[in-house]
């Protein structure tokens, strides 16, 4: 990494959080992109300073774009969108369409994701083999980490407003859903 570090960011997907860090030449227009510590672009002596980026982050290739637009003589301001949609917005969204779990599993820290449309499950960037069921009150997703037995159960709030809510079970005991 140069001293041209312009700004870093942490995206949250199914796949994990992943780190992006932009390095931004003003005097020579270079711009370099990391993602979880690998170059996925580089761009030297570039004459136009202000602009954007795309490139791809994690398994699934999301869209990400940095906007470099310029704010006051040789100052810039950097912004990430991911699909399309400021970091914020994004993020706003996904946790519409997604419940995230945090636990620790055999010394293990393991993040579980819910994808909510699909139903599919990832833990720790890899995505879970699932068995779904309807049952009496709504549904449960079947799975397993390692020895353990996990099911996400789904089931009406009963106020459309808040709609499904979903419940992690790790050997029938409640895990505390994790806000990103």
């Amino acid at each position: 990494m140069s001293n041209d570090l312009a700004g870093v960011w942490e995206v949250a997907l199914s796949d994990g959080v992943h780190r992006i860090e932009f390095e931004h030449g003003t005097t020579t227009g270079k711009r370099v992109i990391y993602v979880d510590g690998q170059e996925v672009l580089r761009r030297d002596w570039m004459f136009k300073l202000v602009g954007k980026e795309t490139f791809n982050v994690g398994q699934a290739e999301t869209k990400a774009t940095i906007n470099i637009d310029a704010v006051s003589g040789f100052a810039y301001e950097y912004t990430l969108e991911i699909n399309g949609k400021s970091l914020k917005q994004y993020m706003e969204n996904r946790s519409k369409i997604t419940s995230t779990w945090l636990l620790n599993l055999d010394g293990t820290d393991c993040r579980v994701v819910l994808e909510k449309d699909t139903m599919d499950v990832w833990c720790n960037g890899e995505k879970i083999e699932t068995a779904g069921e309807f049952v009496d009150d709504g549904t449960e997703t079947h799975f397993s980490l390692g020895d353990h037995n996990c099911c996400v159960k789904a089931v009406s709030s009963g106020k459309r407003r808040d709609g499904i809510i979903h419940t992690l079970l790790v050997d029938g005991t409640e895990i505390a859903e994790f806000t990103e």
